[in-house]
This record gives structure tokens, sequence and C-alpha cells, in this order.
């Protein structure tokens, strides 16, 4: 997955859920551009922020504004009307906190806007991850996710991710992340 352009995807992606996941909307999903990453990161910080999972005083914001944004992983927006309502990352194995193998990767920092929630926006970012990471012949998908995100758990759920407790992991004096994964094809 290192080796591969953004390129390969030249125009926006129409995210069709995958099964068992209904309510995606038509939002157009691609590929992040550099002069977006500014706003990408507040987007990620305002939505952490709203859900009280980020504080003023984070030391994560930096990290979380910053995800993706040295090359490393994918940055894929939902956008609708040239208006950026959300994001996720795909992170490409050896990178990341779980992933145990080149044919795994990491979604991190999904995030969705505040007056966008509840509109598909979130299904149609997970969507769209999935197929990308099937195009990049990732075997299985990995997250990390905090015990407190109920709505993304039960996200995660409808899109065919089962916890994975043995990969659970707690940065630093923080909370345990909970640990989900999804396999995507045969390894």
């Amino acid at each position: 997955m290192a080796g591969h352009s953004p390129s390969v995807w030249p125009a926006p992606v129409r995210a069709e859920c995958p099964g068992g996941v209904s309510g995606c909307t038509g939002v157009n999903v691609r590929d992040a551009r550099p002069e977006e990453f500014a706003a990408i990161g507040d987007l990620r910080v305002a939505a952490y922020r709203a859900d009280g999972f980020l504080s003023g005083t984070s030391s994560y914001e930096p990290t979380l504004r910053a995800l993706g944004t040295d090359g490393t992983g994918e940055i894929l927006v939902a956008v609708d009307d040239g208006r950026i309502l959300g994001t996720v990352m795909l992170m490409p194995g050896p990178h990341g906190n779980v992933v145990r193998s080149p044919d795994d990767a990491e979604i991190r920092a999904l995030a969705v806007a505040k007056q966008a929630r509840g509109s598909g926006i979130g299904r149609a970012l997970v969507a769209a991850v999935i197929q990308r990471a099937v195009a990049r012949d990732i075997r299985r998908l990995l997250l990390l996710t905090h015990p407190d995100m109920r709505a993304a758990q039960h996200l995660y759920a409808e899109a065919g991710f089962c916890r994975l407790p043995d990969l659970d992991w707690q940065p630093g004096s923080g909370p345990t992340l909970l640990a989900f994964s999804r396999n995507l094809g045969e390894g």
C-alpha cells in the first residue's frame, strides 16, 4: 500500500455501502488535497471536542491535526457542494497502533462535522475506506476507538467490524482504546 499514489483515484467516488450497511448518502468521497489539510485538521479537532473526546489542552490535538499529512496513509474526505463534511484516514502497515502484518491497515481519525451528523456521512466514509482497502489488497482492517464513542462503535458494527479485545491499547495515561477488525479477504 505504501507505494500507491492518490492519482489512482483521480475522480470523486460515490461510496457504496458494504453488505449490511444501510443509509449511505450519495456524497462524493475523494482523496484530500494538500490545500485542504488545515481544514481537515480543524474538522477533526472540532468533531472530537464537540463530543467531549478532546480537551482544549490535550497533547493529542497536534497529532490529530497532522495525521496523514506527511504522506503516511491516505486521507479521504466527504464533500458536498464544495464543503468538507467529514474525513477518515487509511493507515497502511507497518504504521499504526494495531497493525500486525503487511496485509493489515488501520482506520484512523473518522470525523464528521457536527452539522452533518445523522445524514449518512460517516457511513459513506466507512464504506469508501473499506473500498479503498480492498483496492489496495488489504486483507484486514483494524481500528481503535474510545470506549465512550458509542455511535462510532455502532457504525463499525454495522459495517461488519468485530471487537478484538486482544488488541485493545492504552496510550499513556488515557483510557484503554477498544480494537475492532474486519477481514476483507483470504490471507
